[in-house]
């Protein structure tokens, strides 16, 4: 058996359809995961990602309560949860309009709080599984623009320990990875002048891949990281030190 296999593991990864998402649920397949990819639009690349890597699509808005309850239903028994849906509406604090705010928590917070609750008593049940909360750096550190985006990440930290805790005695983990600045349609649509300042901040000078995220996030689910919970794990270069 590979390091870090799942061979006969069940997970769910939402936002899969592209980005992290994706890199996520092919690295989960290559280690013998059985892959549910969750998506909200994207339905064709979801679709094509499903028949490349053998997984199953479905949709469902991980905001919407009755949606991630769905989707965890229909994802079937878990034994890794990956939330990774996430969205930015940036824009300085003075200016930020009600529904910035809210579409920012509820995509990125709130459907960690609703996929993780409609998850929590059948791990529980069964004494083992895997929960892996995608953070940011900006959540641990700030930034400019980035009220919204920050709150709802290092809120997914602070939401990540309190779970470990409640859910340890069961043999049920959960930990969060927190990516750097990676290449993603997110990061695509910087300025120059933004990418090349983030560039200077990295140790490693380089911005990260999703396959540097999705590596990290198959070591926390496996066997290999039965002793880790509550941990954050920064992907970010070195950009966080």
């Amino acid at each position: 058996m590979s390091f870090a296999a799942l061979d006969g593991k069940t997970a769910l990864v939402t936002g899969a359809s592209r980005g992290i998402g994706a890199a996520v649920a092919r690295e989960l397949a290559r280690a013998g995961a059985a892959v549910v990819i969750g998506y909200r639009a994207g339905q064709e690349e979801a679709g094509a990602l499903a028949a490349e890597i053998g997984a199953r699509a479905v949709q469902a808005d991980v905001s919407s309560a009755e949606d991630a309850a769905r989707l965890v239903e229909e994802a079937g028994d878990l034994d890794i949860l990956v939330n990774n849906a996430g969205m930015t509406r940036d824009g300085v604090l003075a200016r930020m309009s009600d529904a910035d705010w809210d579409e920012v928590i509820g995509t990125n917070l709130s459907s960690v709080f609703y996929t993780c609750r409609a998850v929590c008593r059948p791990m529980m049940k069964k004494r083992a599984g895997s929960i892996v909360n995608i953070s940011s750096v900006v959540g641990v550190h700030g930034n400019w623009g980035q009220t919204n985006y920050a709150a709802s990440k290092a809120g997914i930290i602070g939401f990540t320990k309190s779970l470990a805790r409640e859910l340890g005695s069961r043999n049920v983990r959960a930990n969060v990875v927190a990516p750097g600045y990676v290449k993603t349609r997110l990061t695509d649509v910087l300025p120059e002048e933004a990418t090349a300042a983030m560039l200077q901040n990295t140790p490693l000078a380089r911005l990260g891949e999703p396959k540097d995220v999705a590596g990290a996030v198959r070591f926390l689910c496996s066997d290999e990281a039965s002793f880790i919970t509550g941990d954050v794990l920064l992907v970010d270069g070195g950009l966080g030190m």
